[in-house]
């Protein structure tokens, strides 16, 4: 069977792309349905895009690669096309956009996307061989137990990274890539939590506070988790994208309270107050009581001098920690790095040095920040291959 484009992978780029390639088009994944990531994504309400996106939220060796396919399709064109489809949504906090119902409507979205420009979706089928040809690629797939034979002039890399291998991520479109020449940046787990192998912070699992947690590369003001692992929540997620091995974080558990002021103004209303009684009215009292283990908080309020609580304060507000490591690849939301950038168009996400190979997504070295940011690169991305398959198109010959 011959196709104008074979996209390998029904994630959020594929289908995008599919939308838009024009011709004979078929899309292929393993999996035994589309769109699991966007199924799972905002806890089941899909966090599609965010109001801010723009190329500064993104990690790549070449920051620049991202800026064209970012600029012709926005996030303001995929809110146009969530409108056009009446799915309902609303904003929560820094610009994260949601589905007011469910995840399922964006897949249903772009599964009628796909079936109105005509492309074919084919799930529980694997890729078996795959070679160039001089008219495009060959590739021979299994499907339903049978081997089939598919040829097509354009072939898009869109399965992802491989971040939660028990949704069936692989590493698949790296290995292609590599088997046409095209080169690798360094791949990491990214959006993941961070571990500690003493379980230091057991005793607070399911504790949460707003923090800042910063290295010397980020600094992230959202929400922190403790866990039996370690820590999570936004904040952590965020710097673990620009986090190595062995490197110190900063935990800042009071950024926006005075908290010297507050401390200062009760020592001379109330100095007969354990400072572990007060602090507990501004953090989580667990967490005060784990902090008196490595921080000196002892005695009443009128006991404390200026210098003390100066101390006190610039402590709870740079916590050095040094995490074991992270959770990988089973829970990390994305893949940090992929398909080097300098072998691919910006404009076309075509592969410089192998015609009709294009890849998009995050099987890419373009990484987003948490909070939709990625699904936007997906958008973008996939929009880009399919607009530029479509300008360049022949009539397939059958």
């Amino acid at each position: 069977m011959t196709y104008d484009t074979i996209i390998l992978g029904a994630g959020a780029a594929g289908m995008m792309c599919a939308a838009h390639c024009g011709g004979r088009v078929l899309v292929i994944d393993h999996a035994k349905a589309p769109g699991e990531k966007i199924r799972i994504s905002g806890g089941g309400r899909c966090n599609f895009t965010n109001i801010h996106a723009g190329p500064g939220n993104f990690l790549s060796r070449n920051p620049h690669f991202c800026k064209s396919a970012l600029a012709r399709y926005t996030q303001w064109d995929f809110i146009d096309l969530v409108g056009r489809h009446n799915i309902a949504w609303h904003e929560k906090t820094l610009g994260q956009l949601f589905c007011d119902g469910s995840s399922k409507q964006i897949i249903r979205m772009l599964l009628d996307e796909m079936s109105g420009a005509g492309a074919e979706l084919w799930i529980q089928t694997s890729l078996r061989d795959l070679r160039k040809t001089e008219s495009g690629f060959a590739l021979e797939v299994e499907r339903d137990g049978q081997r089939q034979h598919l040829t097509c002039t354009n072939l898009v890399l869109a399965t992802g990274g491989k971040s939660i291998p028990k949704m069936g991520a692989t590493g698949l479109a790296y290995d292609i890539a590599r088997q046409f020449g095209l080169r690798m940046t360094e791949t990491r787990a990214a959006l993941v939590p961070f571990t500690f192998s003493d379980g230091r912070f057991k005793d607070l699992s399911g504790v949460s506070l707003p923090a800042r947690l910063s290295n010397d590369r980020a600094s992230f003001d959202e929400a922190l988790l403790f866990t039996h692992r370690g820590l999570s929540g936004p904040s952590v997620l965020q710097l673990s994208s620009y986090w190595r091995e062995g490197e110190a974080i900063r935990v800042n558990l009071i950024p926006d309270l005075p908290l010297l002021d507050l401390l200062r103004a009760q020592r001379q209303s109330a100095g007969r107050k354990a400072l572990t009684t007060e602090l507990a009215r501004h953090l989580p009292a667990r967490l005060v009581d784990y902090l008196c283990r490595v921080i000196p908080m002892s005695g009443k309020l009128a006991d404390q001098s200026d210098a003390k609580l100066t101390g006190l304060t610039s402590a709870l507000s740079a916590w050095q920690l040094v995490p074991s490591g992270t959770e990988g690849y089973r829970t990390a939301e994305v893949t940090l790095g992929g398909i080097d950038t300098d072998d691919l168009s910006s404009k076309t996400l075509e592969a410089k040095d192998v015609p009709g190979l294009y890849a998009i997504g995050e099987a890419v070295d373009v990484t987003g920040w948490l909070g939709g940011y990625n699904f936007q690169w997906a958008w973008s991305s996939g929009h880009a291959a399919g607009v530029a398959i479509a300008a360049g198109r022949q009539p397939t010959t059958l």
